[in-house]
């Protein structure tokens, strides 16, 4: 709807934005030998291309299932997700061993510029933040790249800040200091989203406790088994399910239907699993134990 169509627009928007800061930020942070300037331009030509790439693997991702590909593209944003992650944690170790050099061997810096540039990439970076504000309470994708801008606006006040202490004290070490702290906080939120892309990737199974999933499945009374069981996410939002369950003897085609169709939403309200498949048996698998 209309706004899936403005959200786009700001998308665009927030890129532009991204690529004029990063480039300001590596003129800015070149000329004045500011390494934390740099390091945040980097992070915004990262932020840029992140960007870029959630909003193509986004649209793969919403086209239809196919005889090739049965469960869809929507693992195209994993894949988007752990590259970007990956370029990131690469860009950020570079930096970290800059900054130690630095430290080191300590440069001048131009602290009036570094302010200045400095203040111009926190003023865009709010800016991009308050575009994809409200989207962001709508869309997991959208929150994702709002909380990228939030952690740019903070490499901003860092930088600003160490701007300070080399105006007033001439402490040109504490740009690659402040450049340390903020590698610190991007490894730590690359490597979330590192951890989660590969789990999911790897089909490892999500933060479900499983014989609590047994329980629930257990509460309806023409199920006396529960084992085989599977579970594992194609992406962030869609988590599958298989299993096979016993059922009463007496238990007929018919009753079977009704049976699955409430599995399939007492699992869907109480675990957000979207996708469960079920294969009914007697007393095959009684003695099998839940994830055999």
């Amino acid at each position: 709807m209309d706004h899936e169509k403005i959200t786009g627009k700001r998308f665009f928007y927030v890129t532009a934005l991204n690529i004029i800061i990063t480039i300001t930020e590596f003129v800015g942070g070149f000329v004045s030998g500011s390494l934390g300037l740099i390091s945040d331009a980097f992070h915004n030509l990262e932020d840029s291309l992140s960007i870029v790439i959630s909003y193509i693997a986004n649209v793969i991702g919403q086209r239809k299932n196919n005889a090739k590909k049965t469960f869809g593209y929507k693992r195209a944003e994993i894949l988007a997700a752990f590259v970007n992650s990956i370029v990131l944690v690469i860009i950020t170790v570079m930096m970290v061993f800059e900054s130690f050099k630095r430290l080191n061997q300590p440069q001048h810096i131009d602290g009036k510029l570094m302010m200045i540039v400095s203040v111009i990439g926190l003023l865009a970076n709010l800016v991009s933040m308050l575009m994809l504000m409200s989207g962001s309470k709508h869309n997991l994708n959208i929150k994702a790249t709002f909380l990228h801008m939030l952690t740019d606006t903070l490499s901003s006040v860092g930088v600003f800040v160490a701007s300070i202490f080399v105006i007033l004290f001439n402490w040109n070490w504490v740009d690659p200091v402040i450049t340390i702290v903020i590698a610190i906080w991007l490894l730590k939120e690359a490597y979330t989203v590192v951890s989660e892309t590969i789990n999911i990737l790897m089909e490892a199974s999500p933060k479900i406790d499983l014989t609590a999933v047994e329980a629930e499945i257990m509460t309806i009374p023409e199920i006396v088994r529960v084992h085989h069981m599977h579970v594992w996410m194609i992406d962030e939002n869609h988590i599958m399910l298989d299993a096979h369950i016993n059922v009463l003897k007496n238990c007929n085609m018919k009753e079977l239907d009704s049976l699955y169709d409430q599995v399939d939403q007492l699992l869907l309200d109480k675990f957000n699993i979207t996708h469960v498949t079920l294969q009914a048996e007697c007393s095959r698998g009684l003695d099998n134990s839940l994830i055999d």
